[in-house]
């Protein structure tokens, strides 16, 4: 098997210990709703991982392929991307924005797990959305997707220019193009999927979380106001 059916093993941990680290944020800061929401961007993050580590491990299962595809397809980084829905729109949007979100994502789920699969199409160690038989169901991800580019990738992006403008080159401004360059990566690997490629997923997987990370530490360094109301409370 090649190393790079191992690489989501690695995610897996960082989404880990990433994942503990916000739990404390959150916990010292319980009324911030946008640390909450990427809390949960990284745990669905590593529940992703975990399906594609099992899948190396263990080998090929309908239930794990199935809980990859909607960690990975529908959640993906919308959960992160709701964070900066919150930090950028006034709550009631953010909320009302919430409920469309998580409704669209539980719907899809639910045709997902009842979708039959198409045995005669699985690859053992390569987890693909073309064995299911409900094709139509794939539909929904590039919505979910959409929606979490343009929040996560764009939000970040806004906000760059925005400390930019106010601050310069500063840690803000930079930590804020890593988040946009590393919630652009999965979506970019998740497109390589769809023609077969699900190792590019789990390189872009890997280098992405590495990048928020990143972007996370150099922030929460930088004693400098934000431009975010959200976070001056």
């Amino acid at each position: 098997m090649k190393w790079v059916y191992y690489i989501p093993i690695g995610t897996l941990l960082m989404s880990m210990v990433f994942s503990f680290v916000l739990f404390r944020h959150f916990k010292n800061k319980h009324q911030a709703t946008y640390v909450l929401w990427w809390l949960i961007g990284v745990l669905s993050y590593g529940a992703g991982t975990l399906t594609e580590s099992l899948n190396t491990l263990i080998g090929w299962s309908e239930m794990n392929f199935k809980w990859w595809y909607i960690t990975g397809a529908l959640l993906g980084g919308a959960p992160l991307a709701q964070g900066t829905v919150y930090l950028l729109l006034s709550k009631k949007a953010a909320n009302f924005l919430s409920l469309i979100l998580v409704s669209v994502i539980v719907i899809a789920g639910i045709f997902v797990w009842l979708s039959p699969v198409n045995l005669s199409l699985v690859e053992p160690h390569r987890m693909s959305g073309k064995v299911l038989e409900w094709q139509w169901v794939r539909s929904f991800s590039p919505f979910i997707n959409i929606y979490a580019l343009a929040f996560l990738v764009g939000g970040a992006i806004y906000s760059a220019v925005k400390y930019f403008q106010s601050q310069g080159s500063s840690s803000r401004f930079w930590g804020n193009l890593l988040i946009a360059f590393g919630g652009l990566l999965p979506g970019i690997g998740g497109s390589f999927t769809r023609f077969g490629y699900v190792e590019v997923l789990y390189i872009t997987e890997f280098t992405g979380l590495v990048l928020i990370i990143w972007a996370y530490r150099l922030m929460r360094k930088d004693s400098s106001k934000s431009i975010h109301s959200q976070q001056k409370n």
